[in-house]
C-alpha cells in the first residue's frame, strides 16, 4: 500500500511511567521526521543530595522512583560504602539480593501483564482484559505474582515502596526464620504460575524487527549480575565501574529534557535484553528452559524481545529467591553490629535496575556529607536507542498504514519499559 501522507503525534504515550511523545511525519512516501521527545521537567535529585549526611542519602535516593526504589537505594548504599571502604557481611549481601528479587518480580510483572500484554491481546488497557472472560484469569495471575514481589520487599525491606530496613553496612530490621520459611513456600508455589506465564507470552506474535545494537549490562564471573559486577558491552567487552563515564557518554538534544547516551556506536541499550545478551550462560536452569521455549538466544537484536527477556528473568529471580532463602536459613539470621567508618572519599555504586544499568557516584567530605553526586539512569541510556529504533522502524513499516504504524511505534517504546520520570536529571541548578 502506497502511503502519501502520515502525521503521527502521540502526545504523552500511555502505559509508561512519565511523559514522552512520539512524532512521525511522512510526506509523498518520504519520512521527513521521526522524534522521541521527552517533555517532563528535570527533578534535580543530584542537587538535592548535595550537603546531605551519609545516613540520609540512601533514603532520599530511593525516592527517585516508586517502582525502582530498591535499585536506587542499593546503588546509593554501594556508593557510600565504596567511598568509606566498607564491605558488607555475607548476610547483608544475601538479604539485599533477596530484596532485589522482590523488586524484579514486582516491576517485570507490572510491565508484562498491565502495560505490555494489552498490546498483544488487542486491548486498550488492562481493564478491558479484566472484563474479558477469556483473559481475566491471566490478569489475576499477574496480580498474584506482582503481590509476591511486593510482599518480599515488605518483609525484607520493611515496606513495599521505598523500603527502610536496608542501611549502610547492614539492615536495621531483620526477618525471622519463620518469615524466610514463609517466603520460601510462596516462591515455590509461584513456579506453576511462571509456567503459565511462559505459555501466555509464547502465544504472542511479536514484530520481527531487528536493528544491530550494542548492549550494556553488569557482568559478574560467578553469577547473573544484579548488584555487583563489571560493566560489560557486547561490542567492547569489560570495563570497571570507575570507567562508567567513558561508557555512558551522556549528551543533550534540543527536543528532550533528559540526556541521551552513546558508547561504541551512536546508541546502546540497557535492560533485560541487554542482561541476557551479556549473561545468558549464567541464567538458572528453569530460566534457560524458558528462554529456549520462547526462542530467546543471544545475540538478539529485536527490541520487542525485551518483553520476552523480562519473562525469562522473572523465572530466573524466583528460582534465585528460593536459593537465597536456603542460604540464609543455612547460615542463620544473626543480629550484627553496624559500624560505619566515615571518611572523605569518592564511591561508585552500580546495580541492574529492572530497566537496566543504574549508577550512583558520590563524593563525601571528611564529615560524611556529600560534596558532589551523579546518577546515571537506565532510561537515560535507552533514549538514543529508542530514537534510532524508531528511525529504522518507521520506513520499514510505512506500508502498514498510519494506525498500525502508530501502534507499532507505541509498542516499540513500551517494550523498553521506560521510566521517563527517573531519567529527567539533565540540568545543574546553580543559585547565585
Amino acid at each position: 500500500m502506497e502511503v502519501s501522507r502520515i502525521d503521527i503525534n502521540v502526545h504523552q504515550l500511555t502505559r509508561v511511567e512519565g511523559h514522552g511523545n512520539i512524532i512521525v511525519k511522512v510526506s509523498d512516501g518520504k519520512v521527513e521526521e521521526v522524534r522521541w521527545e521527552i517533555t517532563e521537567s528535570p527533578r534535580f535529585f543530584e542537587v538535592m543530595l548535595q550537603g546531605r549526611r551519609w545516613k540520609d542519602v540512601h533514603v532520599i535516593a530511593s525516592r527517585i522512583c516508586g517502582i525502582c526504589s530498591v535499585s536506587h537505594q542499593l546503588a546509593s548504599l554501594e556508593a557510600t560504602e565504596a567511598a568509606f571502604g566498607i564491605r558488607p557481611s555475607e548476610q547483608t549481601i544475601l538479604l539485599r539480593k533477596l530484596l532485589y528479587v522482590g523488586e524484579v518480580i514486582e516491576s517485570h510483572i507490572l510491565h508484562l501483564y498491565l502495560l505490555a500484554a494489552p498490546d498483544f491481546l488487542g486491548a486498550g488497557s488492562v481493564f478491558s482484559l479484566l472484563d474479558s472472560p477469556e483473559h481475566k484469569d491471566e490478569v489475576l495471575r499477574g496480580l498474584r505474582l506482582k503481590k509476591l514481589g511486593n510482599d518480599i520487599m515488605e518483609m525484607i525491606g520493611g515496606r513495599a515502596v521505598h523500603p527502610q530496613a536496608a542501611t549502610v553496612n547492614g539492615f536495621g530490621r531483620l526477618p525471622s526464620t519463620e518469615d524466610l520459611l514463609y517466603l520460601q513456600g510462596r516462591l515455590r508455589n509461584a513456579l506453576p504460575e511462571l509456567e503459565a506465564m511462559v505459555q501466555l507470552f509464547k502465544g504472542f506474535e511479536l514484530p520481527q524487527f531487528t536493528r544491530e545494537t550494542e548492549y550494556i549490562a553488569l557482568k559478574h564471573p560467578q553469577e547473573y549480575a544484579w548488584i555487583y559486577g563489571y560493566i560489560s558491552s557486547t561490542d567492547t567487552g569489560l570495563a570497571t565501574l570507575d570507567q562508567y563515564l567513558e561508557v555512558a557518554n551522556e549528551y543533550c538534544v534540543p527536543h528532550s529534557t533528559a540526556k541521551f547516551a552513546k558508547h561504541a556506536r551512536e546508541s546502546y541499550a540497557v535492560g533485560a535484553l541487554a542482561r541476557i545478551n551479556n549473561n545468558y550462560e549464567q541464567l538458572n536452569p528453569m530460566a534457560k528452559m524458558a528462554a529456549d521455549e520462547l526462542g530467546l538466544k543471544p545475540l538478539c537484536c529485536n527490541p520487542f524481545m525485551n518483553n520476552i527477556a523480562q519473562v525469562v528473568e522473572t523465572v530466573h529471580v524466583v528460582e534465585e529467591g528460593i536459593d537465597l532463602v536456603e542460604q540464609l536459613l543455612r547460615i542463620g539470621i544473626q543480629e550484627e553490629d553496624i559500624v560505619v567508618p566515615v571518611k572523605a572519599g569518592r564511591g561508585i555504586g552500580a546495580v541492574e535496575a529492572p530497566r537496566g544499568l543504574l549508577i550512583h557516584d558520590y563524593t563525601y567530605d571528611e564529615n560524611g556529607y556529600i560534596v558532589e553526586a551523579n546518577c546515571v539512569i537506565p532510561t537515560n541510556q535507552n533514549h538514543a536507542n529508542i530514537q534510532r529504533d524508531l528511525e529504522v522502524l518507521v520506513p520499514r513499516y510505512l506500508d502498514r498504514g498510519e494506525n498500525e504504524l502508530r501502534l507499532l511505534c507505541e509498542m516499540l517504546v513500551r517494550s523498553y519499559d521506560p521510566c521517563i520520570s527517573c531519567s529527567t536529571h539533565m540540568l545543574r541548578l546553580e543559585l547565585r
